[in-house]
Protein backbone atom coordinates (compact mmCIF):
# COMPACT_ATOMS: atom_id res chain seq x y z
CA UNK A 1 0.00 0.00 0.00
CA UNK A 2 2.79 2.48 0.79
CA UNK A 3 4.08 1.44 -2.64
CA UNK A 4 1.01 2.29 -4.04
CA UNK A 5 0.68 5.48 -2.57
CA UNK A 6 4.20 7.10 -2.74
CA UNK A 7 4.09 5.78 -6.38
CA UNK A 8 0.72 7.84 -6.81
CA UNK A 9 1.67 10.82 -5.32
CA UNK A 10 4.88 11.40 -7.45
CA UNK A 11 3.03 10.83 -10.72
CA UNK A 12 0.38 12.71 -9.65
CA UNK A 13 2.80 15.42 -9.70
CA UNK A 14 4.94 14.79 -12.65
CA UNK A 15 1.78 14.63 -14.68
CA UNK A 16 0.21 17.36 -13.03
CA UNK A 17 3.41 19.63 -13.97
CA UNK A 18 3.34 18.50 -17.30
CA UNK A 19 -0.06 20.15 -18.31
CA UNK A 20 0.16 23.43 -15.74
CA UNK A 21 3.89 24.24 -16.80
CA UNK A 22 4.41 22.19 -20.25
CA UNK A 23 0.77 21.99 -22.17
CA UNK A 24 -0.63 25.28 -20.21
CA UNK A 25 2.04 27.68 -19.51
CA UNK A 26 4.84 26.92 -21.87
CA UNK A 27 3.24 25.76 -24.80
CA UNK A 28 -0.21 27.47 -24.69
CA UNK A 29 1.24 30.86 -23.05
CA UNK A 30 4.06 30.60 -24.02
CA UNK A 31 4.94 32.78 -20.47
CA UNK A 32 8.32 30.98 -20.58
CA UNK A 33 10.88 30.34 -22.63
CA UNK A 34 13.52 27.07 -22.35
CA UNK A 35 15.78 25.05 -24.62
CA UNK A 36 13.91 22.37 -26.83
CA UNK A 37 15.20 19.30 -24.39
CA UNK A 38 13.28 20.92 -20.73
CA UNK A 39 10.48 21.97 -22.92
CA UNK A 40 10.01 18.06 -24.24
CA UNK A 41 10.85 16.86 -20.46
CA UNK A 42 7.30 18.95 -19.46
CA UNK A 43 5.13 18.24 -22.32
CA UNK A 44 5.52 14.42 -21.87
CA UNK A 45 4.06 13.94 -18.75
CA UNK A 46 1.26 15.90 -19.62
CA UNK A 47 1.11 13.97 -23.17
CA UNK A 48 1.39 10.83 -20.75
CA UNK A 49 -2.01 11.80 -18.31
CA UNK A 50 -3.85 11.52 -21.57
CA UNK A 51 -3.70 14.64 -22.63
CA UNK A 52 -4.12 14.42 -26.51
CA UNK A 53 -1.84 16.54 -29.46
CA UNK A 54 -0.03 19.32 -27.77
CA UNK A 55 -0.93 21.68 -30.81
CA UNK A 56 -4.77 20.52 -30.38
CA UNK A 57 -4.64 21.51 -26.51
CA UNK A 58 -3.05 24.88 -27.38
CA UNK A 59 -4.92 25.34 -30.06
CA UNK A 60 -8.10 24.75 -28.03
CA UNK A 61 -7.04 27.13 -25.23
CA UNK A 62 -6.07 30.19 -27.12
CA UNK A 63 -9.25 29.66 -28.72
CA UNK A 64 -11.18 29.58 -25.39
CA UNK A 65 -9.00 32.71 -24.25
CA UNK A 66 -9.81 34.72 -27.71
CA UNK A 67 -13.45 33.95 -27.16
CA UNK A 68 -14.26 33.08 -23.53
CA UNK A 69 -17.64 32.69 -22.30
CA UNK A 70 -19.27 33.37 -25.49
CA UNK A 71 -21.00 31.21 -28.22
CA UNK A 72 -17.57 30.33 -29.83
CA UNK A 73 -15.55 29.73 -26.60
CA UNK A 74 -15.02 25.64 -26.84
CA UNK A 75 -15.86 25.04 -23.67
CA UNK A 76 -18.07 27.74 -21.74
CA UNK A 77 -20.26 26.24 -19.15
CA UNK A 78 -22.68 29.05 -20.18
CA UNK A 79 -23.80 26.55 -22.94
CA UNK A 80 -24.02 23.34 -21.03
CA UNK A 81 -22.40 21.86 -18.39
CA UNK A 82 -21.92 18.56 -20.82
CA UNK A 83 -20.34 20.26 -23.41
CA UNK A 84 -17.95 22.46 -21.15
CA UNK A 85 -16.49 19.51 -19.52
CA UNK A 86 -16.45 16.35 -22.14
CA UNK A 87 -18.93 17.04 -24.91
CA UNK A 88 -16.35 19.53 -27.20
CA UNK A 89 -13.59 17.35 -27.42
CA UNK A 90 -15.81 14.27 -28.90
CA UNK A 91 -15.61 15.82 -32.66
CA UNK A 92 -13.76 14.73 -35.15
CA UNK A 93 -11.76 18.04 -36.54
CA UNK A 94 -11.72 21.38 -34.94
CA UNK A 95 -14.58 24.11 -35.57
CA UNK A 96 -14.19 26.22 -38.53
CA UNK A 97 -13.74 29.53 -36.20
CA UNK A 98 -11.20 27.48 -34.82
CA UNK A 99 -7.86 26.80 -36.96
CA UNK A 100 -3.87 25.41 -35.66
CA UNK A 101 -2.51 27.78 -38.34
CA UNK A 102 -4.11 30.40 -37.13
CA UNK A 103 -4.50 30.05 -33.43
CA UNK A 104 -0.90 28.39 -32.57
CA UNK A 105 1.77 28.78 -35.73
CA UNK A 106 4.90 28.94 -33.76
CA UNK A 107 3.69 25.26 -32.38
CA UNK A 108 3.53 23.95 -36.53
CA UNK A 109 6.99 24.11 -37.20
CA UNK A 110 7.71 21.45 -34.41
CA UNK A 111 8.06 18.07 -36.22
CA UNK A 112 7.08 15.91 -33.30
CA UNK A 113 3.99 17.91 -32.55
CA UNK A 114 2.98 17.71 -35.99
CA UNK A 115 3.43 13.98 -35.77
CA UNK A 116 1.01 13.80 -32.52
CA UNK A 117 -1.39 15.88 -34.19
CA UNK A 118 -2.12 13.24 -36.72
CA UNK A 119 -3.30 16.17 -39.84
CA UNK A 120 -5.80 17.43 -37.45
CA UNK A 121 -7.81 14.39 -36.98
CA UNK A 122 -8.83 14.44 -33.83
CA UNK A 123 -9.86 10.60 -33.13
CA UNK A 124 -6.50 9.76 -35.60
CA UNK A 125 -4.74 11.75 -32.41
CA UNK A 126 -6.91 10.64 -29.79
CA UNK A 127 -5.99 6.86 -30.85
CA UNK A 128 -2.56 7.70 -31.17
CA UNK A 129 -2.67 9.52 -27.51
CA UNK A 130 -4.38 6.05 -26.18
CA UNK A 131 -2.04 3.96 -27.21
CA UNK A 132 1.10 5.44 -26.24
CA UNK A 133 -0.52 6.06 -23.08
CA UNK A 134 -1.58 2.18 -22.24
CA UNK A 135 2.00 1.30 -23.68
CA UNK A 136 3.53 3.50 -21.39
CA UNK A 137 1.87 1.53 -18.64
CA UNK A 138 2.43 -2.11 -19.62
CA UNK A 139 6.60 -0.73 -19.96
CA UNK A 140 5.91 0.06 -16.25
CA UNK A 141 3.73 -3.15 -16.08
CA UNK A 142 7.17 -5.09 -17.37
CA UNK A 143 9.52 -3.56 -15.31
CA UNK A 144 8.27 -2.65 -12.02
CA UNK A 145 5.17 -4.79 -11.74
CA UNK A 146 1.52 -4.01 -11.50
CA UNK A 147 1.37 -1.91 -8.09
CA UNK A 148 3.11 1.06 -10.02
CA UNK A 149 1.80 0.33 -13.31
CA UNK A 150 -1.88 1.06 -11.78
CA UNK A 151 -0.60 3.99 -9.83
CA UNK A 152 1.01 5.44 -12.65
CA UNK A 153 -2.73 5.22 -14.90
CA UNK A 154 -4.89 6.12 -12.12
CA UNK A 155 -2.52 9.71 -11.72
CA UNK A 156 -3.00 9.68 -15.08
CA UNK A 157 -6.84 9.52 -14.99
CA UNK A 158 -6.79 11.84 -12.16
CA UNK A 159 -4.71 14.31 -13.56
CA UNK A 160 -6.77 14.23 -16.82
CA UNK A 161 -9.72 15.27 -14.99
CA UNK A 162 -8.54 18.51 -13.24
CA UNK A 163 -8.43 20.42 -16.54
CA UNK A 164 -11.56 19.51 -17.56
CA UNK A 165 -13.24 20.04 -14.13
CA UNK A 166 -11.62 23.32 -14.01
CA UNK A 167 -12.62 24.21 -17.38
CA UNK A 168 -16.77 23.97 -15.84
CA UNK A 169 -16.23 24.40 -11.89
CA UNK A 170 -13.65 28.01 -12.74
CA UNK A 171 -16.26 29.55 -15.33
CA UNK A 172 -19.54 29.43 -12.27
CA UNK A 173 -19.62 32.07 -10.47
CA UNK A 174 -21.19 31.36 -7.41
CA UNK A 175 -18.53 28.85 -7.20
CA UNK A 176 -15.53 31.49 -6.16
CA UNK A 177 -14.47 35.05 -6.03
CA UNK A 178 -13.28 37.40 -8.66
CA UNK A 179 -10.19 39.80 -8.14
CA UNK A 180 -10.12 41.00 -11.03
CA UNK A 181 -13.12 42.76 -12.57
CA UNK A 182 -14.19 40.88 -16.27
CA UNK A 183 -17.21 40.19 -18.83
CA UNK A 184 -16.09 36.51 -18.48
CA UNK A 185 -17.46 34.28 -16.13
CA UNK A 186 -13.67 33.47 -15.00
CA UNK A 187 -13.28 33.01 -10.56
CA UNK A 188 -10.90 31.95 -8.22
CA UNK A 189 -11.86 28.55 -7.03
CA UNK A 190 -9.35 27.23 -4.10
CA UNK A 191 -9.76 23.82 -3.66
CA UNK A 192 -9.24 23.53 -7.98
CA UNK A 193 -5.96 25.26 -7.40
CA UNK A 194 -4.55 22.39 -4.93
CA UNK A 195 -6.18 19.51 -6.93
CA UNK A 196 -4.60 21.45 -10.43
CA UNK A 197 -1.13 22.38 -8.90
CA UNK A 198 -2.10 26.56 -8.89
CA UNK A 199 -4.40 26.44 -11.77
CA UNK A 200 -6.98 26.94 -9.86
CA UNK A 201 -6.61 31.08 -9.61
CA UNK A 202 -8.42 31.14 -12.94
CA UNK A 203 -9.41 35.00 -12.70
CA UNK A 204 -5.82 36.11 -11.89
CA UNK A 205 -5.24 33.88 -14.96
CA UNK A 206 -7.59 35.61 -17.70
CA UNK A 207 -6.69 38.93 -16.33
CA UNK A 208 -2.86 37.86 -16.92
CA UNK A 209 -2.79 34.58 -19.48
CA UNK A 210 0.61 35.33 -20.16
CA UNK A 211 2.21 34.97 -16.40
CA UNK A 212 3.92 32.22 -15.39
CA UNK A 213 2.72 33.37 -11.74
CA UNK A 214 -1.03 32.64 -11.15
CA UNK A 215 -1.37 33.13 -7.74
CA UNK A 216 -0.89 36.46 -6.64
CA UNK A 217 -1.75 37.23 -2.93
CA UNK A 218 0.54 34.81 -0.52
CA UNK A 219 -2.20 32.74 0.44
CA UNK A 220 -2.97 31.48 -3.63
CA UNK A 221 -0.49 28.54 -3.20
CA UNK A 222 1.30 27.99 -7.36
CA UNK A 223 2.84 24.73 -6.71
CA UNK A 224 3.54 24.96 -10.40
CA UNK A 225 5.45 28.53 -9.76
CA UNK A 226 7.22 27.72 -7.27
CA UNK A 227 8.91 25.01 -9.60
CA UNK A 228 9.20 27.64 -12.75
CA UNK A 229 10.75 29.80 -9.73
CA UNK A 230 13.49 27.09 -9.02
CA UNK A 231 14.34 26.36 -12.63
CA UNK A 232 14.62 29.79 -13.60
CA UNK A 233 17.34 30.49 -10.33
CA UNK A 234 18.85 27.29 -11.56
CA UNK A 235 19.20 29.30 -14.91
CA UNK A 236 17.28 26.84 -17.38
CA UNK A 237 15.16 29.06 -18.47
CA UNK A 238 15.95 32.00 -20.75
CA UNK A 239 12.80 33.94 -20.37
CA UNK A 240 10.08 34.00 -17.62
CA UNK A 241 6.70 36.61 -17.35
CA UNK A 242 4.97 37.75 -14.71
CA UNK A 243 2.32 40.26 -14.50
CA UNK A 244 4.02 43.68 -13.60
CA UNK A 245 3.57 44.40 -9.74
CA UNK A 246 2.29 47.89 -10.08
CA UNK A 247 -0.34 46.76 -12.41
CA UNK A 248 -1.91 43.93 -10.34
CA UNK A 249 -1.65 46.45 -7.40
CA UNK A 250 -3.66 48.91 -9.84
CA UNK A 251 -6.29 46.47 -10.81
CA UNK A 252 -6.98 45.39 -7.42
CA UNK A 253 -7.31 49.29 -6.71
CA UNK A 254 -9.84 49.81 -9.39
CA UNK A 255 -11.40 46.54 -7.92
CA UNK A 256 -12.00 48.27 -4.96
CA UNK A 257 -12.84 51.37 -5.78
CA UNK A 258 -15.73 49.91 -7.96
CA UNK A 259 -17.14 48.35 -5.19
CA UNK A 260 -17.28 50.76 -3.04
CA UNK A 261 -18.52 52.84 -5.09
CA UNK A 262 -21.76 50.90 -5.60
Amino acid sequence: MLLFLGAFALFYIWHGLGVTIGYHRLLSHRSIECRKALEYFFVLPGYLSFEGSPIWWATIHRAHHRHVDTNLDPHSPRYGLKNAYAGWFTKKTYPAHINPEEQAPDMLKDKLYLFLEQGGDWRKAHVLSYAVNIGFRLILLYYFGWTVALASYLAAVLVLQIPLMLNVVCHIPKLGYKRFHSADDSVNVWWVAVLALGEGWHNNHHRYPGSAKTGISFWEFDLSWLVISALNRLGLLDRVNIAPGKQVRLANWKKKTMVQSR
